[in-house]
């Protein structure tokens, strides 16, 4: 028991149950701004139950990316940590202020700019892809989605239909 996990806070690109969707670069004022150290962490949203820090928090070609540190010596963030090793908590979610959002085409709220305010571990996160895990597996996901983003910016084009021969 350490308390360090990583994991995705918020994902690009993806609906979450409400709708909204997070664009690449909503994140940059807010973090140049006030760093992780002015992103409070905490359990399941309740200002009341701050468990620990965040060590980093950026922006890569998947989402925000966060690593944690729980502070073991609050009794929640013990317990947090048990259920994140042990698997029966793993929901990351946000919480920050909209300053700039746009509908598309389907109606969605499309978020260009916000204040993030909080990020907290949670049973059920709305974006149901922000998750975080703890341990070796943390480090192991980080590597992974560095790894495919890196292969994704480097993968050679496609040729033009244009120019392909039967």
């Amino acid at each position: 028991m350490d308390g360090h996990f990583t994991g995705y806070a918020s994902v690009f690109g993806v609906p979450d149950l409400g709708r909204d969707v997070v664009v690449p670069g909503a994140f940059a004022a807010s973090l140049a701004r006030q760093g992780p150290a002015g992103v409070r962490l905490l359990f399941q949203h309740d200002p009341a139950e701050p468990i620990g820090r965040w060590l980093s928090l950026r922006e890569d070609a998947h989402g925000l990316f966060a690593e944690g540190q729980l502070n073991l010596a609050v009794q929640r963030a013990r317990e947090v940590d048990a259920l994140l090793r042990g698997g029966g908590l793993d929901g990351l979610s946000i919480g920050f202020r909209t300053l700039l959002a746009r509908r598309g085409a389907g109606g969605e709220r499309r978020l260009h700019r916000v204040d993030l305010w909080e990020i907290s571990l949670v049973t059920f996160p709305l974006q149901p892809q922000a998750r975080a895990s703890s341990g070796a597996d943390a480090l192991a996901d980080a590597l992974a989605t560095e790894i495919r983003g890196l292969a994704r910016r480097i993968a050679p084009k496609p040729a033009p239909a244009s120019t392909l021969r039967p």
